[in-house]
């Protein structure tokens, strides 16, 4: 078996992905979200809807993929940030689609003769599923009143809708929002000139004046009194989010340098994130975006403290403890919350903090979780800048999130105003791209029954080793991923499937497991093996769920079924980055699991329904899975399935030996405990006879 064939075959396209429309619209072409638009082929032609004036000329002159997309070709997808990693030919070849080729007529495009009026930007914006609404504005609290609650609700909702001119190219950013040239050749330097869904709307909310689209709004009154917004966005995975909020990021320290020549002594901005891993990530996209521009940005990590830039204090640099911690100090910082909530706890660190005037949420619903809750909320009421701007962002947002972000803001506010600090009103706006909370269309899912712990490491193994002789779908192909809810179960599923490939093709270098509990060298390590293409299988915990970005990944694994409908989402998503095709979702469940199954049945359902899969969950099977309560869905997001964890051994023996991960029979396993005890036994009795000895050695016996 040739390792390098067995890799390349996931980057193969159809022959009839070999045609593809040109057109500068996102939904189409090199930045085509299948995830949103499931509708259009292969060949790139939407057939869901009629054919507008024009589009028959282009469908007779399309361009292949080598001629436009060279980087498809290569096989390398669209990370997170929305960055290629590519050489100097390949974004020296990129080419971008022609203006006048899209399907909308030429007078609707954007372009010098002015802003597009109301009604355009609407269609657009309902053309890419694209959805901006102000949280709780002011004045639909007043309208309610002396309303009848028939009329007024839906009135009110769509009077609290935001249009802004949606920015369908990159070269926009020089002319249209003055975007310095360095910046926007970096973001060309990426392969980029068509946003996706998330950029078009996000870029112009960040980049442009709050007046310029407030003021268009259906809702009078609808203003804001500074020159900035709070956002809150839900967009799917690999969608590029990290793009949209490291651009206007970037933008805005430049500006806020060219104002202020004192402001790069201090953090301008601060970015969290769950895991180091994602922190990691965001690190590089920004260092690409950021090269030349004077801007620097830092991962912190453990260990590190804040340092004023301005502050030389020679006595300082003579102690010990400058010289045993290492200071932090860059216009950036990019953490998890606990890094930094233990590095806060000096009163010289809250001075450094006292500037940042951006805070960027990644992966927002974790951070506002019980989890991370505490830590990000006392990060973000320490930020004592009354400018402060705050964005969050991820694929998944419930309306709890939303409360609390809302709420957050309006405390803060308040706050700071009895402080003395006049802190201005800032409209909290929420961008939600496509459908709220759903997985990814172009991945085929799969429900698998094993019956037990034993059938689903069976069921794995057959992943593994598939039979030529079953046709159930595209099979799961390497690299792929493999989630369990608890360390310990990822450990024991690695030794079970170490020797399973063979030597020939790697043997135990190409598996490999990642959780929290390794050391920072090692997950660093395991990470960039799979990146390289070294590690095919890679065994984890959540802890890779969220963000984290790889290239080709064919396929996700749940040996443990997800905690939450988010929690599958976010696994999912994966792979099938950027509307990729080919990716599997694979969700093995066995008897015990059949009570908290529902979550992600309906997901799944809904995601097929959106293909219009005729072969997806039946409706009668999903009426058959039990339908947990409120406060069972709290316990199994918080705990999981007892029986896989430390306290369901405790609680019960029998449940935790039946869900132990091992092909050894119980005979088997009895015979190596009794051979263990024994020795453990003969241990003992030779170390009491040892404390005897020396015991009678030492023992008084009088001065004759």
């Amino acid at each position: 078996m040739d390792p390098f064939k067995l890799l390349s075959r996931s980057t193969k396209l159809s022959k009839s992905s070999k045609q593809l429309q040109r057109r500068s619209t996102p939904s189409s072409g090199q930045n085509a979200q299948s995830q949103l638009f499931p509708g259009n082929s292969d060949d790139g032609v939407n057939r869901s809807r009629k054919r507008k004036r024009g589009e028959e000329a282009l469908s007779n002159t399309r361009v292949g993929v080598d001629d436009v997309y060279p980087s498809v070709v290569t096989g390398r997808t669209i990370p997170n940030g929305g960055v290629f990693e590519q050489s100097d030919v390949e974004r020296g070849s990129t080419a971008r689609p022609p203006h006048g080729s899209s399907v909308y007529e030429e007078e609707s495009m954007v372009g010098d003769d002015g802003p597009l009026p109301l009604e355009e930007r609407r269609k657009i914006m309902k053309e890419h599923k694209l959805k901006i609404t102000r949280l709780d504005p002011p004045a639909t609290r007043m309208q309610k009143k002396g309303r009848s609650k028939g009329s007024s609700a839906k009135v009110d909702k769509a009077k609290a809708l935001v249009f802004p001119e949606p920015m369908q190219e990159f070269d926009q950013l020089t002319s249209r929002y003055g975007v310095s040239r360095r910046l926007a050749n970096n973001v060309a330097e990426q392969g980029f000139s068509v946003p996706t869904e998330v950029q078009l709307g996000a870029l112009p909310l960040l980049l442009d004046r709050p007046s310029t689209y407030l003021a268009d709004s259906d809702q009078p009154g609808l203003t804001s009194s500074s020159g900035a917004i709070d956002l809150l966005t839900v967009a799917p995975t690999g969608s590029g989010k990290t793009l949209a909020f490291l651009l206007p990021l970037l933008h805005n320290l430049q500006q806020e340098k060219q104002d202020d020549a004192a402001i790069d002594r201090h953090i301008s901005a601060l970015i969290l994130a769950p895991t180091r891993e994602l922190a990691s990530q965001i690190v590089n996209e920004g260092r690409k975006l950021s090269k030349n521009t004077g801007i620097t940005i830092t991962q912190m990590r453990k260990g590190m403290r804040f340092g004023l830039q301005d502050h030389d204090n020679a006595e300082e640099k003579e102690s010990s403890e400058y010289n045993n911690s290492s200071l932090v100090k860059a216009d950036i910082i990019v953490s998890t919350p606990g890094i930094v909530h233990n590095a806060t706890s000096e009163s010289e660190n809250h001075l450094a903090l006292s500037k940042v005037r951006h805070l960027v949420l990644d992966e927002a619903d974790v951070l506002l979780d019980p989890l991370f809750r505490d830590q990000t909320l006392e990060i973000w009421n320490s930020l004592s800048n009354a400018k402060l701007q705050v964005s969050m962002w991820s694929a998944t947002m419930g309306s709890n999130i939303e409360a609390l972000a809302t709420a957050t803001t309006t405390a803060r506010r308040r706050r700071l105003n009895e402080l003395g600090k006049t802190c201005a009103e800032v409209p909290l706006l929420r961008l939600v791209v496509g459908l709220k909370d759903s997985a990814v269309p172009n991945v085929q899912h799969k429900l698998v029954y094993a019956a037990t712990e034993q059938g689903k490491l069976m069921g794995l193994r057959q992943l593994l080793h598939p039979a030529s002789s079953t046709d159930s779908g595209p099979p799961l192909r390497p690299p792929f991923l493999i989630f369990t809810q608890t360390i310990e179960r990822a450990v024991a599923l690695h030794a079970e499937l170490l020797y399973d490939i063979p030597v020939e093709a790697g043997g135990i270098s190409r598996i490999a497991v990642l959780h929290s509990d390794l050391s920072d060298t090692a997950r660093d390590n395991v990470m960039t093996r799979f990146r390289k293409g070294e590690v095919w299988v890679l065994i984890t915990t959540d802890l890779l769920s969220r963000g984290v970005d790889f290239r080709g990944v064919n396929g996700v694994v749940n040996y443990d079924i997800p905690t939450s409908s988010a929690a599958y989402v976010h696994r999912i998503g994966r792979t099938g980055r950027a509307g990729r095709e080919g990716g599997v979702a694979v969700t093995l469940y066995s008897k015990e699991d059949i009570p908290y199954l529902k979550h992600v049945a309906n997901v799944v359902a809904m995601a097929q329904r959106e293909t219009r899969n005729d072969a997806g969950l039946q409706q009668w099977l999903l009426d058959a899975i039990p339908t947990l309560s409120k406060n069972e869905k709290q316990s199994l997001k918080k705990h999981g399935i007892e029986s896989r964890t430390a306290r369901g051994k405790e609680k019960d023996p029998k449940a935790a030996r039946k869900a132990r991960i091992s092909t050894k029979a119980g005979f088997v396993r009895q015979a190596e405990n009794k051979r263990k005890g024994a020795v453990l036994g003969s241990q003992r009795r030779a170390q009491a006879e040892i404390h005897d000895d020396d015991g009678d050695e030492t023992e008084f016996g009088g001065f004759d």
